[in-house]
């Protein structure tokens, strides 16, 4: 039995579309939902022409780097964070509080010792600035 082109060539037509949409559908419907997996505390924007980038780091805690230096986040009693550069007014979200960072340093650049509060920066464990309690 000799098939005819036309029904050939319309038969792998309709068998490449099924294939088609059947692998498009199969990777919309494992996708996960939008802001299911998102990281709360993920930013990386140009603000006032500075690079802020932010993303949770060990243990869930908000990380924020100017320019790629780090600034200590500090969470507040009520549930905002503020930081060493404006250490007064809580900001709702760690984003508002780089912000507001980068409002308060002007044209100034960040200390790299600003994401070290609290934190020994000495490899022997001693204060950076020689102070030792």
């Amino acid at each position: 039995m000799i098939v005819p082109r036309r029904v050939a060539l319309r038969s792998l037509f309709a068998l490449a579309v099924t294939a088609f949409t059947g692998g498009a559908l199969g990777r919309v419907a494992s996708r996960p939902e939008s802001g299911g997996t998102r990281d709360p505390h993920a930013f990386d924007e140009m603000y006032r022409g500075r690079r802020i980038l932010g993303f949770s780091g060990p243990g869930g805690e908000p990380t924020a780097l100017v320019d790629g230096r780090p600034l200590h986040l500090m969470r507040c009693a009520d549930g905002g964070y503020v930081t060493p550069i404006d250490h007064y007014e809580s900001c709702p979200t760690p984003l508002a509080a780089t912000r507001a960072a980068v409002d308060e340093l002007g044209t100034a650049r960040l200390s790299p010792l600003a994401g070290a509060h609290g934190v020994p920066t000495d490899p022997k464990g001693g204060s950076p600035r020689g102070v030792h309690a």
